[in-house]
């Protein structure tokens, strides 16, 4: 049985995700700089994707 599916991982410095980036030698701050910088790219991407009409 399954009650319960974390899709979001904890961002703290003391949750798993980060710590198994900091395992693989990823700082936590340069982790949060890298979903920054990938979550900026595609807002970029998606961005230009957009069409409006006057």
């Amino acid at each position: 049985f399954v009650s319960e599916v974390n899709t979001i991982p904890g961002f703290t410095t003391i949750s798993m995700y980060p710590k198994l980036w900091e395992a693989s030698g990823v700082a936590y701050v340069d982790l949060l700089d890298r979903l920054i910088q990938l979550a900026l790219e595609k807002h970029a991407a998606k961005k230009l994707l957009r069409t409006s009409f006057p």
